[in-house]
Parts: C-alpha cells; sequence; structure tokens
C-alpha cells in the first residue's frame, strides 16, 4: 500500500536553511508570513518567480491568528455607501470559500431585535447586500418572527425579543489558512520560513538589494539578494520602512495608526446551535459578535486605538468589561469573568488618512482602495499594509502588479491564484463546519497522511492527537510549543488551561521530532497570560 505521506511536502528546516544559505539572488523576497504576506509570496510562486518568504516568529503569530474568524464582504461597509469595497469583498470571499473548503465554510447570522423597526430597516439593507453577491450570494436574507427567531438562535435572550433577520456570511481559521498558503507557495517552489528574523536592509546604490537574516535558533546571518523586496510585516510594517529611510537619510513618517480588537472565549452552550449572534450598533455604536467556533463560543470584539506594539497585547479591563456586558444584554445566560476559557488580542494594521503626509514615500503611495494601502519608497522598498483577511488574495495582486509598474519585477498575467485550490482542499466541501469541534475534517484531503503516522489513535484531548502533533513538526514547520498548541491546533485560542495542562506532552513529541527546545516554560508562561483577565 503506498505511504499518504509521500505526497505531502516536508519543510525539513536544514534543508530550507540550506537552500537559504546558497546565496542565489530571488525574484522576490516578502518580509512578513501573515495574511498579507503568505498571499503575496503563493501569488509570486504561481506566477513563476524566485520567491523568499522570511518569517521572525510563526507564521501568522501576529494579526493574522487573532481575526473574529469571519469571512466577510462587510455589510458595514454599505451603509457608508462604499459599494465597490462591499462587491471585491463579495467575491473574495466566493475564492476563499471555494480555494479551501476545509478551512472556510458558510455561516448564518441572526441579528435579534428587540424593537420593532429593526428587522424591517436591517432586513432592507442586507437584501442589497445579497444582491451585490448575486450568484456568489451564500444564502437569502430572510426576517424572522420571535418564535422563528429563537428557533436559529436558542442562546438569545427572549425578554423583548420581536424578531430577527437572518443573513450569511462565511467564517474560517485563520492561523491553519495561513499554513495552507505558506505549504501552497512552498509546493509551488518558494522557499519559506518562520523563525529567521530580518535583521538589516541591504543597499546598493540607493536601491534596495536584499536584506540581512538571522535563523533565530542558531543565531547564523545569512545576506539574503532579491531583485525586489515586500514588507508585510502587518502593524509593524513603519520599523522597516524607518530602517530604509535612514539608510538613505530620508526618515519615512509613520503610515499605520494601530488598533486593539479583544476576543473572549466561553463554553458552546452560552450560544447552542450553528448559527451566529450580531448586534450591529450596541449602546455606544459599536459592533457585537458571538460566533461558535470549533466547539466554543466566541464573544468579541473591540476597536481601541493603541499606541504601542506588543507582540502579545494585553487585553484592557474596560473593553473585558463591555463584552461581557453586552454579551449579556442579548444572551439569554449572561457569561461572567469565570466563564472565560481563553482570551486574546489582535493589532489591526489601520492604514493613516491617504492624504497624510508619509514623508519620503510622497508621491509615490498607492492607495489601492481604502482598505489597504502600498507605498514604494525611493530605494524600492514595497510596502503593503492594512486591509483584511478576506481580501488577502486581491492585496496580493495589487503588490505584484504595483511592483512590476514600478519596474522592480517583469510584468506577468495576473488572476491564476483566483481559482487556485489551497494545500488539502478537497474538491467539494464536506459535511463538516467550522463550528463543529476541531478534527481531522480541517486537514482535508491530507487527513490520511496525518492517519499514517505513529501516534494517530493517541488523544491528547479532544480533537488533538500525538499524530497531529508528529504532522505538524514534519509537514507543518512546527517548531515550539507555542507553534502547535496555538497555531496548527488552535487549543490555546479556544481552552488556555487544557492547552497548559498538555504542554508538556506535546514538548516532549516536538522534542524528538525536531531535536530543538521546543520552549515549553515560555509557553506555559503564555498560557497563563491568556487564562487570566485584567482586574
Amino acid at each position: 500500500m503506498a505511504d499518504p505521506t509521500a505526497s505531502v511536502p516536508v519543510t525539513d528546516r536544514a534543508a530550507l536553511i540550506g537552500r537559504l544559505a546558497a546565496g542565489a539572488t530571488a525574484d522576490l523576497l516578502v518580509v512578513g508570513g501573515g495574511a498579507t504576506g503568505l498571499g503575496v509570496a503563493l501569488d509570486a510562486a504561481v506566477r513563476g518567480f524566485d520567491t523568499v518568504l522570511l518569517e521572525a516568529e510563526d507564521f501568522a503569530k501576529g494579526t493574522s491568528s487573532r481575526a473574529t474568524k469571519l469571512v466577510h464582504g462587510g455589510v458595514r461597509y454599505l451603509a457608508q455607501g462604499r459599494i465597490g469595497l462591499v462587491r471585491e469583498a463579495l467575491h473574495e470571499r466566493a475564492a476563499l470559500l471555494h480555494n479551501a473548503p476545509h478551512l472556510a465554510s458558510p455561516l448564518a447570522f441572526v441579528m435579534p431585535a428587540y424593537r420593532r423597526w429593526e428587522p424591517w430597516f436591517y432586513g432592507l439593507g442586507l437584501g442589497v447586500y445579497d444582491r451585490l453577491a448575486g450568484r456568489e450570494a451564500l444564502g437569502r436574507t430572510e426576517r424572522l418572527d420571535r418564535a422563528r427567531t429563537l428557533r436559529e438562535l436558542p442562546g438569545a435572550r427572549p425578554d423583548g425579543l420581536r424578531g430577527g433577520v437572518l443573513y450569511w456570511d462565511g467564517q474560517f481559521d485563520d492561523a491553519r489558512l495561513a499554513l495552507a498558503l505558506a505549504r501552497t507557495a512552498a509546493a509551488r517552489g518558494a522557499l519559506v520560513l518562520n523563525h529567521v528574523e530580518v535583521s538589516g536592509l541591504i543597499h546598493e546604490d540607493g536601491r534596495i538589494g536584499g536584506v540581512v537574516a538571522r535563523d533565530r535558533e542558531t543565531g547564523r546571518e545569512f545576506r539574503v539578494k532579491a531583485r525586489a523586496v515586500v514588507n508585510a510585516t502587518g502593524v509593524w510594517v513603519d520599523a522597516l520602512r524607518e530602517r530604509d529611510g535612514e539608510a538613505l537619510g530620508q526618515p519615512a513618517t509613520p503610515i499605520v495608526a494601530p488598533s486593539q480588537g479583544v476576543h473572549l472565549v466561553v463554553d458552546r452552550a452560552f450560544l447552542p446551535g450553528d448559527r451566529a449572534l450580531l448586534v450591529p450598533s450596541t449602546e455606544d455604536g459599536r459592533v457585537l459578535f458571538a460566533v461558535p467556533w470549533l466547539g466554543h463560543t466566541l464573544l468579541g470584539t473591540t476597536d481601541t486605538p493603541r499606541d504601542d506594539l506588543a507582540l502579545e497585547p494585553n487585553p484592557f479591563a474596560e473593553e473585558v468589561a463591555f463584552i461581557l456586558r453586552e454579551a449579556g444584554r442579548y444572551l439569554a445566560r449572561s457569561p461572567r469573568r469565570e466563564d472565560v476559557t481563553s482570551t486574546w488580542v489582535g493589532l489591526r494594521p489601520l492604514v493613516r488618512p491617504s492624504d497624510s503626509d508619509i514623508g519620503s514615500d510622497r508621491g509615490s503611495t498607492k492607495g489601492i482602495s481604502r482598505e489597504h494601502r502600498i507605498a514604494i519608497s525611493p530605494s524600492g522598498l514595497v510596502t503593503v499594509t492594512g486591509g483584511k483577511w478576506t481580501t488577502y488574495r486581491s492585496m496580493a495582486e495589487d503588490v505584484l502588479e504595483q511592483a512590476a509598474a514600478a519596474g522592480l519585477i517583469e510584468h506577468r498575467a495576473a488572476g491564476a491564484t483566483a481559482t487556485l485550490r489551497l494545500a488539502g482542499a478537497p474538491s467539494a466541501p464536506g459535511p463538516h463546519t467550522l463550528t463543529e469541534p476541531p478534527g481531522l475534517h480541517l486537514y482535508g484531503t491530507e487527513a490520511d497522511a496525518v492517519r499514517a503516522l505513529p501516534g494517530a489513535d493517541r488523544v491528547l484531548v479532544p480533537g488533538l492527537t500525538e499524530a497531529m502533533v508528529r504532522f505538524a513538526a514534519r509537514h507543518e514547520w512546527a517548531r515550539s510549543v507555542e507553534d502547535m498548541l496555538a497555531r496548527r491546533s488552535r487549543l490555546l485560542f479556544l481552552d488556555a488551561r487544557a492547552a497548559a495542562a498538555i504542554a508538556p506532552t506535546v514538548a516532549a513529541l516536538l522534542q524528538g521530532e525536531t531535536g530543538v527546545d521546543p520552549q515549553l516554560a515560555a509557553f506555559e508562561t503564555l498560557a497563563r497570560r491568556y487564562a487570566s483577565l485584567p482586574q
């Protein structure tokens, strides 16, 4: 019988580091392994460019693993009249659901109405949303009476409920989608590495010519040459832009205004069923979600400006209080602090207004949309920031088109990623959705490869086996306990105490597979943070 793992790429670190050390000049070097950087690397590799991607931490370590897990067209943008943006996002939503049906699926949302006018008002707007989606609509918007609302959303507070509106969007597993992008790019020839930081830039005659990279496991440094360098470091893009500006004696003014989004996770019992709850406007005008995700309920989120750029930002006490208070106003069972099984924070790289002074990049910044920005500095450093997961693919296309227009790379036809199936994607959606607990269905067509590894029958916690840990080490670049339990498995994000309990077992398995220190103590410290709330 054929080995099911034979066709699965092996992400052997020594071999990948050897390729990096070989010294060949890449066509394109991407700094940053989040949604945007991985999307750029995949698109470039598919177009036939010699591509390198370096990530200082782990793929999707920052913002890209901390989304509200929604693939959406941007309902709120309708009220702002941003029809073009909504159309683009709806089209990209359809592409994502098609290209990764094991990691993204349709999800019905219910807006419970406690005032008479709400079902008609929101139903009218969501009807427009359906029409904009056209043939790519995921389902029909419906106005619900009180009884139907409670059937569709059994966790909703019944007191004062008058009805509701049901509409469709999508949800996904952000960190595992990032891995699928990385693995698909690698299968197309890209050199993709995590835990390799860019410690400097190489300039030649005033032009960007590559980077200085350091393997964080060994401390070994490399000079990596490239014809074009893309800065896709998310909320941290200004740090690399500042280095570039200093080298040229032309300081760069920041283009990112970070904002913090907090999420709390509670038991599925708070929102039984497979529908999400959406409150489009709380008492203070914010949006509240309660989303069934991987067997739990995800509550969020906030939008709080921050000045610092911590890799692991902490929630503010008032943000936690807001989420719990507002969730209690709409759920039949009010969640309390002691009900929270995990809390985590993401920093959004919000783009400053397009007419702001961006220093040395003035005149060469390309405002592709109001959601993201591409800036090409005088040295040729390409920076992309802003945007959201749903439109990662179209953002990647924008980056390569702008780089070609600037003469940094040759122009090659776009569009190949629009229907490109990602690693593990089955030919059609399966019976599973992302509302269900995690399991082998998240591996899609590679589930048999996981089952073929030692420990397939040894369950560490529900939804995670020994074989999954081995697969992550051999085929998904996992090096540390955090890599495994935060992003290959989502256990840290679902139940931080359960993650801490199995961490020693996972550490032993990883060390046996990789031969390197899996950073157990650091993970245990991190898990305590995810398990606690600010006072």
